[in-house]
């Protein structure tokens, strides 16, 4: 073994004791090192964005009890039981999670063990950032994990749309994109939209790598505020030592169409960056949005 791909433990805890656990950072293919990142464990306010993700904004319950039951807890009522005894997502399915998600919060009267509070005690589950020999950085886990357990979240900096285009306008062809666009569809035919960049200030979520066959799904979550926190939760009984993983396009499987030319003039080659993930069903490429580059006809977002 050289020297160059000697194992190298990097540091202790990436999350420098702002988590429940630590994450260690392990190396073991060359002798680069992490790039430079503020650790947050959860969303925190960033440029052009009204909502601030860490304002107080929504109501309690009057709940005195250790954990809040469905027909006496007006969150519970409001928006129903999330998750269930073994804190598992209530009725999870591959195909997607469409129930909003609304747990309790610091207006509460419940206690911190209840039921309805999982995202906001961060992570449970030992998690390492390691180096991959084609992918960067990634995450994996270094124990078991059931199907529908909370793993972690996609935290960083919350920002306007105006804001993202300019971010991620300013990259070149070969820099990573961390930012994210979570697209919720209302009732009334309007569109949310959350824009979350983790690139300089974030957490364990971004070392996530894309996978066309991943094992984490996405879901917003909010707790004190209507900003969302996006929560990963297990899509799959996940083993020991696997990398986690979810879809960037944001379906549970990679069902992206063949970028179209204008997509690629418009993103710079970036729709036809190499994916590695290895899967059987890979599509040979990374999931590619070209909106923030065009931020004509968005009446319907808000």
């Amino acid at each position: 073994m050289t020297a160059a791909s000697s194992p190298r433990a990097l540091a202790s805890d990436l999350c420098c004791g702002l988590e429940n656990l630590p994450v260690p950072v392990l190396n073991e293919v060359d002798n680069d090192c992490l790039p430079p990142l503020q650790y947050t464990p959860e969303n925190v306010a960033g440029l052009g964005e009204d909502l601030d993700p860490t304002e107080i904004s929504l109501p309690g319950c009057e709940c005195f009890a250790s954990s809040c039951e469905q027909d006496a807890c007006t969150c519970l009522q409001r928006y129903l039981r999330a998750y269930d005894d073994n804190l598992c997502l209530v009725d999870f399915k591959e195909t997607g999670y469409s129930r909003p998600v609304f747990e309790c919060n610091i207006m509460c009267k419940c206690s911190e063990a209840c039921k309805n509070r999982l995202v906001q005690r961060g992570l449970t589950f030992k998690l390492q950032v390691f180096k991959t020999s084609k992918k960067g950085w990634g995450l994996r886990t270094l124990e078991p994990i059931g199907r529908g357990r909370f793993v972690c979240e996609y935290g960083g900096e919350v920002i306007s749309l105006p804001e993202a285009s300019r971010r991620i306008r300013s990259q070149n062809c070969v820099d990573m994109n961390f930012i994210i666009a979570v697209r919720e569809h209302l009732s009334n035919g309007k569109i949310l939209e959350t824009y979350v960049d983790p690139t300089h200030i974030g957490n364990v979520g971004r070392f996530l790598n894309h996978s066309c066959d991943p094992n984490l799904y996405m879901v917003p979550v909010r707790v004190n505020s209507l900003v969302p926190r996006l929560a990963l939760f297990a899509a799959r009984n996940i083993a020991a030592e696997e990398e986690l993983s979810y879809d960037y396009s944001g379906k549970f499987k990679n069902l992206q169409k063949e970028a179209t030319t204008k997509e690629r003039s418009i993103g710079e080659g970036r729709a036809l960056k190499s994916c590695y993930c290895g899967a059987q069903s890979c599509t040979g490429f990374l999931p590619f949005d070209s909106s923030l580059y065009n931020l004509e006809d968005k009446s319907n977002v808000i």
